[in-house]
Protein backbone atom coordinates (compact mmCIF):
# COMPACT_ATOMS: atom_id res chain seq x y z
CA UNK A 1 0.00 0.00 0.00
CA UNK A 2 0.94 3.57 -1.21
CA UNK A 3 0.33 6.61 0.96
CA UNK A 4 -0.29 8.60 -2.00
CA UNK A 5 -2.68 6.03 -3.12
CA UNK A 6 -4.55 5.98 0.21
CA UNK A 7 -7.95 7.81 0.34
CA UNK A 8 -8.04 10.02 3.08
CA UNK A 9 -11.39 10.09 3.36
CA UNK A 10 -11.24 6.58 5.20
CA UNK A 11 -8.79 8.14 8.04
CA UNK A 12 -12.18 10.30 8.50
CA UNK A 13 -14.10 7.60 9.08
CA UNK A 14 -11.87 5.47 10.95
CA UNK A 15 -11.64 8.63 13.32
CA UNK A 16 -15.56 9.20 13.88
CA UNK A 17 -15.12 4.98 14.52
CA UNK A 18 -13.02 5.22 16.98
CA UNK A 19 -14.67 7.86 18.87
CA UNK A 20 -17.85 6.73 19.38
CA UNK A 21 -16.92 3.28 19.06
CA UNK A 22 -20.18 2.24 17.50
CA UNK A 23 -20.65 1.76 14.13
CA UNK A 24 -24.07 3.22 13.99
CA UNK A 25 -23.38 6.14 16.11
CA UNK A 26 -20.01 7.32 14.20
CA UNK A 27 -22.47 6.68 10.94
CA UNK A 28 -24.51 9.03 12.47
CA UNK A 29 -21.41 11.97 12.92
CA UNK A 30 -19.99 11.68 9.48
CA UNK A 31 -23.86 11.77 7.72
CA UNK A 32 -23.30 8.22 5.82
CA UNK A 33 -24.92 5.41 6.01
CA UNK A 34 -24.06 2.16 8.02
CA UNK A 35 -23.15 0.07 5.47
CA UNK A 36 -21.02 2.97 3.47
CA UNK A 37 -19.21 3.65 6.74
CA UNK A 38 -18.47 -0.33 6.88
CA UNK A 39 -17.58 -0.89 3.81
CA UNK A 40 -15.32 2.47 4.48
CA UNK A 41 -13.47 0.37 6.81
CA UNK A 42 -13.32 -2.66 4.97
CA UNK A 43 -11.38 -0.53 2.39
CA UNK A 44 -9.14 0.62 5.17
CA UNK A 45 -8.87 -2.91 6.92
CA UNK A 46 -7.58 -4.20 2.76
CA UNK A 47 -4.83 -0.84 2.57
CA UNK A 48 -3.30 -1.14 5.72
CA UNK A 49 -3.40 -5.12 6.28
CA UNK A 50 -4.96 -5.09 9.69
CA UNK A 51 -8.46 -5.79 10.68
CA UNK A 52 -8.56 -2.85 12.79
CA UNK A 53 -11.68 -2.53 14.76
CA UNK A 54 -13.71 -6.18 15.99
CA UNK A 55 -17.19 -6.28 16.46
CA UNK A 56 -18.06 -6.90 19.70
CA UNK A 57 -22.17 -7.27 21.28
CA UNK A 58 -21.31 -3.57 22.58
CA UNK A 59 -19.88 -1.68 19.40
CA UNK A 60 -16.60 -2.41 18.05
CA UNK A 61 -13.21 -3.02 19.86
CA UNK A 62 -9.45 -1.70 18.25
CA UNK A 63 -6.70 -3.86 17.40
CA UNK A 64 -3.41 -2.93 18.84
CA UNK A 65 -2.68 -1.55 15.30
CA UNK A 66 -5.63 0.47 15.11
CA UNK A 67 -4.93 1.91 18.92
CA UNK A 68 -1.42 2.66 18.20
CA UNK A 69 -2.53 4.80 14.75
CA UNK A 70 -5.59 6.63 16.25
CA UNK A 71 -3.77 9.37 17.86
CA UNK A 72 -1.61 10.20 15.10
CA UNK A 73 -4.98 10.39 13.06
CA UNK A 74 -6.82 12.42 16.10
CA UNK A 75 -3.99 14.55 16.21
CA UNK A 76 -3.82 15.48 12.26
CA UNK A 77 -6.97 15.72 11.18
CA UNK A 78 -7.70 18.25 14.38
CA UNK A 79 -4.76 20.29 12.69
CA UNK A 80 -6.39 19.83 9.16
CA UNK A 81 -9.57 21.21 10.73
CA UNK A 82 -8.34 24.03 13.13
CA UNK A 83 -6.36 25.45 9.64
CA UNK A 84 -9.08 25.05 7.03
CA UNK A 85 -12.12 26.08 9.00
CA UNK A 86 -12.51 29.90 9.53
CA UNK A 87 -12.23 31.21 13.28
CA UNK A 88 -15.59 30.74 15.15
CA UNK A 89 -16.71 33.96 16.53
CA UNK A 90 -18.49 32.06 19.61
CA UNK A 91 -20.63 33.90 22.15
CA UNK A 92 -21.98 32.29 24.97
CA UNK A 93 -24.06 35.16 25.74
CA UNK A 94 -26.15 34.22 22.76
CA UNK A 95 -25.26 30.26 22.42
CA UNK A 96 -28.49 27.96 22.53
CA UNK A 97 -27.41 24.71 23.75
CA UNK A 98 -28.54 21.52 26.05
CA UNK A 99 -26.33 19.65 28.43
CA UNK A 100 -27.28 16.72 30.52
CA UNK A 101 -25.35 15.81 33.36
CA UNK A 102 -24.83 13.39 35.81
CA UNK A 103 -23.69 13.50 39.17
CA UNK A 104 -24.67 12.73 42.97
CA UNK A 105 -27.80 14.90 45.10
CA UNK A 106 -24.90 16.44 47.02
CA UNK A 107 -22.31 17.24 44.50
CA UNK A 108 -25.48 19.02 42.84
CA UNK A 109 -26.28 20.99 45.29
CA UNK A 110 -22.69 22.12 45.62
CA UNK A 111 -22.53 22.92 42.31
CA UNK A 112 -25.96 24.19 40.82
CA UNK A 113 -26.46 27.12 42.16
CA UNK A 114 -23.10 28.81 41.15
CA UNK A 115 -23.08 27.41 37.76
CA UNK A 116 -27.04 28.71 37.72
CA UNK A 117 -25.71 31.91 38.62
CA UNK A 118 -23.05 31.92 35.76
CA UNK A 119 -25.87 30.87 33.51
CA UNK A 120 -28.39 33.76 34.36
CA UNK A 121 -26.00 36.32 34.25
CA UNK A 122 -23.42 34.95 31.23
CA UNK A 123 -25.30 32.40 29.12
CA UNK A 124 -29.08 32.74 29.21
CA UNK A 125 -29.31 30.55 26.00
CA UNK A 126 -27.98 27.71 28.09
CA UNK A 127 -30.09 25.02 29.45
CA UNK A 128 -28.86 21.79 31.99
CA UNK A 129 -30.92 18.73 32.03
CA UNK A 130 -29.70 16.97 35.34
CA UNK A 131 -29.61 13.08 34.95
CA UNK A 132 -29.51 10.69 38.52
CA UNK A 133 -25.80 9.28 38.76
CA UNK A 134 -26.30 5.73 39.81
CA UNK A 135 -23.00 4.38 39.08
CA UNK A 136 -19.20 5.36 39.34
CA UNK A 137 -18.89 3.70 35.56
CA UNK A 138 -20.42 6.57 33.63
CA UNK A 139 -18.37 5.78 30.66
CA UNK A 140 -21.05 3.54 29.01
CA UNK A 141 -23.50 6.80 29.39
CA UNK A 142 -21.19 8.65 27.81
CA UNK A 143 -20.28 6.76 24.95
CA UNK A 144 -24.09 6.38 23.88
CA UNK A 145 -24.71 9.97 24.09
CA UNK A 146 -27.10 9.79 27.11
CA UNK A 147 -25.25 12.44 29.32
CA UNK A 148 -22.45 15.17 28.02
CA UNK A 149 -20.77 15.63 31.20
CA UNK A 150 -20.34 13.25 34.33
CA UNK A 151 -18.91 14.66 37.60
CA UNK A 152 -18.29 12.82 40.60
CA UNK A 153 -15.77 10.27 42.38
CA UNK A 154 -15.07 7.53 40.14
CA UNK A 155 -11.94 5.91 41.13
CA UNK A 156 -11.85 2.75 39.01
CA UNK A 157 -12.59 4.74 35.71
CA UNK A 158 -9.83 7.38 36.35
CA UNK A 159 -6.95 5.06 37.23
CA UNK A 160 -7.95 2.91 33.84
CA UNK A 161 -7.66 6.29 31.91
CA UNK A 162 -5.03 7.69 33.25
CA UNK A 163 -2.96 4.30 32.50
CA UNK A 164 -4.26 3.96 29.09
CA UNK A 165 -3.52 7.57 28.69
CA UNK A 166 -5.51 9.45 25.42
CA UNK A 167 -4.62 6.96 22.59
CA UNK A 168 -7.52 3.52 23.61
CA UNK A 169 -10.42 5.31 25.18
CA UNK A 170 -12.39 8.94 23.38
CA UNK A 171 -13.42 9.39 27.31
CA UNK A 172 -11.47 12.62 28.68
CA UNK A 173 -10.77 13.59 32.15
CA UNK A 174 -9.98 16.58 34.45
CA UNK A 175 -9.78 16.34 38.82
CA UNK A 176 -11.73 19.46 39.73
CA UNK A 177 -10.51 18.76 43.54
CA UNK A 178 -9.04 16.36 45.84
CA UNK A 179 -10.37 15.75 49.64
CA UNK A 180 -10.43 13.50 52.68
CA UNK A 181 -13.13 11.01 53.84
CA UNK A 182 -14.03 11.56 57.93
CA UNK A 183 -16.53 9.44 60.21
CA UNK A 184 -19.99 11.58 60.51
CA UNK A 185 -22.36 11.02 63.34
CA UNK A 186 -24.88 13.45 65.54
CA UNK A 187 -23.64 15.36 68.01
CA UNK A 188 -25.19 13.36 71.06
CA UNK A 189 -23.92 10.13 69.58
CA UNK A 190 -21.88 7.75 72.57
CA UNK A 191 -18.95 7.75 70.39
CA UNK A 192 -18.76 11.32 70.46
CA UNK A 193 -17.38 12.21 73.55
CA UNK A 194 -14.25 10.02 73.29
CA UNK A 195 -11.75 9.14 70.31
CA UNK A 196 -12.42 7.32 68.05
CA UNK A 197 -10.95 3.71 67.71
CA UNK A 198 -10.53 1.39 65.27
CA UNK A 199 -12.45 -1.27 67.72
CA UNK A 200 -15.35 1.33 68.81
CA UNK A 201 -15.64 1.86 65.02
CA UNK A 202 -16.28 -1.48 63.85
CA UNK A 203 -18.54 -1.68 67.21
CA UNK A 204 -20.92 0.86 65.59
CA UNK A 205 -23.77 0.04 63.72
CA UNK A 206 -22.79 1.50 60.14
CA UNK A 207 -24.95 3.44 56.93
CA UNK A 208 -23.70 3.29 53.83
CA UNK A 209 -23.86 5.46 50.70
CA UNK A 210 -24.13 3.38 47.59
CA UNK A 211 -25.26 4.21 44.31
CA UNK A 212 -25.55 0.76 43.52
CA UNK A 213 -27.15 -0.96 46.41
CA UNK A 214 -23.96 -2.89 47.07
CA UNK A 215 -23.86 -3.35 50.98
CA UNK A 216 -19.97 -2.82 50.62
CA UNK A 217 -17.41 -0.29 49.42
CA UNK A 218 -14.05 1.82 49.86
CA UNK A 219 -13.94 1.60 53.85
CA UNK A 220 -14.85 -2.01 53.94
CA UNK A 221 -11.96 -2.67 51.19
CA UNK A 222 -9.36 -1.06 54.06
CA UNK A 223 -10.65 -2.57 56.35
CA UNK A 224 -10.46 -5.90 55.09
CA UNK A 225 -6.93 -5.32 55.11
CA UNK A 226 -6.84 -4.82 58.29
CA UNK A 227 -8.90 -8.04 59.39
CA UNK A 228 -11.89 -6.36 59.97
CA UNK A 229 -15.55 -5.80 59.15
CA UNK A 230 -18.11 -3.44 59.85
CA UNK A 231 -21.68 -3.90 60.52
CA UNK A 232 -23.53 -2.05 57.68
CA UNK A 233 -27.25 -1.48 59.25
CA UNK A 234 -28.62 0.73 56.22
CA UNK A 235 -27.73 1.46 52.75
CA UNK A 236 -29.14 4.87 50.95
CA UNK A 237 -28.26 5.93 47.30
CA UNK A 238 -28.30 9.92 48.54
CA UNK A 239 -25.57 12.09 50.76
CA UNK A 240 -29.01 14.05 52.04
CA UNK A 241 -30.83 11.15 52.95
CA UNK A 242 -27.40 10.07 54.81
CA UNK A 243 -27.07 13.23 57.10
CA UNK A 244 -30.60 13.15 57.64
CA UNK A 245 -30.87 9.49 59.10
CA UNK A 246 -27.46 9.77 60.68
CA UNK A 247 -28.79 12.96 62.65
CA UNK A 248 -31.43 11.05 64.49
CA UNK A 249 -29.87 7.64 64.80
CA UNK A 250 -26.77 6.33 66.48
CA UNK A 251 -26.19 5.24 62.90
CA UNK A 252 -22.74 6.20 62.07
CA UNK A 253 -21.44 6.99 58.59
CA UNK A 254 -18.30 8.35 56.32
CA UNK A 255 -18.44 10.77 53.92
CA UNK A 256 -16.20 12.96 51.79
CA UNK A 257 -15.54 15.61 53.97
CA UNK A 258 -16.55 18.51 51.09
CA UNK A 259 -19.90 17.35 50.94
CA UNK A 260 -21.31 17.29 54.54
CA UNK A 261 -22.57 21.06 53.79
CA UNK A 262 -25.08 19.57 51.52
CA UNK A 263 -27.42 17.71 54.11
CA UNK A 264 -28.19 21.12 55.23
CA UNK A 265 -27.89 19.66 59.03
CA UNK A 266 -24.12 20.54 59.71
CA UNK A 267 -24.79 21.99 62.93
CA UNK A 268 -26.54 18.45 63.89
CA UNK A 269 -24.09 16.61 63.03
CA UNK A 270 -19.78 16.45 64.05
CA UNK A 271 -17.02 14.63 62.54
CA UNK A 272 -14.00 12.31 63.63
CA UNK A 273 -10.84 11.37 62.01
CA UNK A 274 -10.86 7.86 60.68
CA UNK A 275 -9.04 5.41 62.90
CA UNK A 276 -7.68 3.42 59.82
CA UNK A 277 -5.89 5.27 56.49
CA UNK A 278 -8.07 6.05 53.64
CA UNK A 279 -7.16 7.46 49.63
CA UNK A 280 -8.51 11.10 49.28
CA UNK A 281 -11.52 10.73 47.39
CA UNK A 282 -11.37 12.99 44.03
CA UNK A 283 -13.92 14.94 42.18
CA UNK A 284 -13.44 14.51 38.40
CA UNK A 285 -15.14 15.33 35.29
CA UNK A 286 -15.47 12.96 32.51
CA UNK A 287 -16.89 13.76 28.84
CA UNK A 288 -16.44 12.36 25.56
CA UNK A 289 -13.90 13.64 22.78
CA UNK A 290 -16.61 14.20 20.46
CA UNK A 291 -17.18 17.23 22.46
CA UNK A 292 -13.75 18.41 23.45
CA UNK A 293 -13.89 21.44 20.99
CA UNK A 294 -17.25 22.81 21.07
CA UNK A 295 -17.00 25.69 22.41
CA UNK A 296 -20.01 25.97 24.67
CA UNK A 297 -18.61 22.14 26.22
CA UNK A 298 -15.69 24.34 26.81
CA UNK A 299 -17.32 27.00 28.79
CA UNK A 300 -19.42 24.78 30.93
CA UNK A 301 -15.94 22.56 31.94
CA UNK A 302 -14.22 26.00 32.75
CA UNK A 303 -16.98 27.34 35.10
CA UNK A 304 -15.94 23.52 36.35
CA UNK A 305 -12.72 23.90 36.84
CA UNK A 306 -12.77 27.11 38.47
CA UNK A 307 -16.12 27.60 40.31
CA UNK A 308 -16.68 23.90 41.52
CA UNK A 309 -13.11 23.85 43.34
CA UNK A 310 -13.83 26.96 45.08
CA UNK A 311 -17.09 26.04 46.05
CA UNK A 312 -15.78 22.69 47.36
CA UNK A 313 -12.91 24.06 49.14
CA UNK A 314 -14.96 26.66 51.12
CA UNK A 315 -17.27 24.45 52.14
CA UNK A 316 -15.10 21.59 53.10
CA UNK A 317 -13.28 24.58 55.45
CA UNK A 318 -16.77 24.88 56.99
CA UNK A 319 -17.67 21.49 57.80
Amino acid sequence: MSFLTLDLNLLRVFDAVMTEQNLTRAASRLAMTQPAVSNALRRLREALGDELLIRTAHGVKPTPRAESLWPAVRRALSELEEAILPEQNFDIATAQSTFRMAMADATAALWLPALVRSIEREAPGLTIRMVPLTTREPRPMLLRGDIDLAVGFFPGVTAQLSSVGTSVSPIRHEQLYSGRYVCVMRKNHPLAREDLTLDSYCSANHLLVSFSGRANGLVDEALAKLGRERRILLTVNQFFTAGRVVATSDLITVLPRHLIASTGITGALITKDLPFPMPNVHVDMLWHERDTRSPAHKWLRGHLSGTTRETFVRTAQAA
